[in-house]
């Protein structure tokens, strides 16, 4: 294999893929990356046996070949190579000679041979969706997916399309949110993407252009420009969601969202990895009255916010409360409870884009 290819391409390229590779694996070929040099493009791809990242850069390809390398050395190397133009090239030996200005490495790589195939798959559904879109949708949801593997579905979110609406799910126990956008498919199908590669797509997806999705039995494909992100999907029963969501309406307010993180990241001053005491608020009138203490101190805040229906005492993990605030989209929220040990629900002053759920800490009477 010999070629030519630009630094930033590559490195580019490089960076992106790697993320898909083995830190550490009992196959060496997935701890690198493959190259392959055919026609113009050089395919660059990462895998780790669940998730599995490639792309194809432009190149002037003098001889086609492949070889896998160290993804770490590699990333490395190139990162901090000091010309435009780089040139690679590969002999029997399987030796990789990295040449950039007067800068060249020698590098023992490994045969493609012993890279595991990326899986195929049959198609059962596809979905096209504007970048924008699924970028905002997995943003807003993914921070409530579980990293506790003794339940593994929940380590994924829910993406249920019927009735020309995608919804994406994402439930841990403690929290849930829901995030849906009208799509033009006509489609019903219900499908689980682990919260890794959900987080890998994020750092993909451009605003500006559609992503493809093809969904198969037991894995799923992501078409984002020049990048294919392959899956494979969580396999068992998830949570009937819609159940979950309290119908009983007892206390209702209307919040400035900003003003509301703003009050209860104060009130996160006195908790920590150490200490989780409930951020304790009290709905009432018009306002609502912030309190936390903790073994290292106490704090107290309020803030205007018009409250309807019965007054409620109400206790929250900080950290719960501020991840599902700071992953909305709108200047303020409806905040609806149904007494103290109901979840609170938090969704948008008009329509139902989001909703998330954040279960209550019980309080004691100190």
């Amino acid at each position: 294999m010999k070629l030519n290819v630009l630094r930033t391409d590559l490195a580019e390229a490089v960076n992106n893929v790697s993320r898909a590779v083995s830190s550490k694996s009992t196959i060496p070929a997935l701890e690198g990356i493959l190259l392959k040099a055919y026609g113009a493009k050089l395919s660059i791809s990462g895998y780790d046996l669940e998730i599995g990242i490639t792309t194809n850069i432009d190149a002037t390809i003098q001889e086609q070949g492949e070889i896998v390398i160290s993804a770490r050395l590699f990333s490395e190397i190139v990162r901090k190579l000091p010309e435009e133009v780089v040139c690679i090239e590969t002999d029997e030996r399987m030796i990789t000679y990295i040449t950039s200005g007067q800068a060249d490495y020698q590098i023992v790589g490994m045969s493609s041979v012993e890279y595991p195939d990326l899986p195929t798959f049959e198609e059962t559904d596809s979905l096209e969706i504007k970048g924008e879109f699924l970028r905002d949708m997995i943003r807003s949801t993914v921070y409530a997916v579980s990293d506790n593997n003794s339940k593994p579905i929940y380590t994924g979110s829910l993406f249920d399309l019927s009735d020309k609406t995608l919804k994406i799910v994402a439930i841990d126990g403690y929290r849930m949110a829901i995030r849906k956008e009208e799509v033009d498919n006509e489609s019903n199908t219900q499908f689980i993407v682990p919260g890794k590669t959900q987080q890998e797509i994020l750092k993909l997806i451009d605003d500006e252009e559609n992503v493809v999705i093809s969904v198969g039995q037991r894995h799923i494909l992501f078409k984002i420009e020049e990048y294919s992100v392959i899956s494979r999907l969580l396999e068992g029963t998830f949570l009937d969601y819609k159940s979950t969501i309290p119908k009983d309406k007892k206390t209702e307010a209307v919040v400035n969202t900003r003003s509301l993180i703003s009050a209860v990241d104060r009130m996160s001053l006195l908790n920590g990895d150490k200490i989780q005491s409930p951020v304790r608020c009290v709905f009432s009138g018009d306002e609502i009255r912030f309190s936390c203490t903790s073994t290292i101190g106490k704090a107290n805040d309020k803030i205007s916010a018009p409250v309807m229906g019965e007054d409620v005492e109400i206790g929250f993990n900080n950290r719960y409360f501020l991840d599902a605030l700071k992953n909305v989209d709108t200047d303020e929220v409806k905040i609806s409870l149904n007494g103290s040990l109901s979840p609170m629900i938090i969704t948008p002053v008009k329509g139902d884009s989001f909703v998330a759920l954040v279960v209550p800490m019980r309080l004691s009477n100190v």
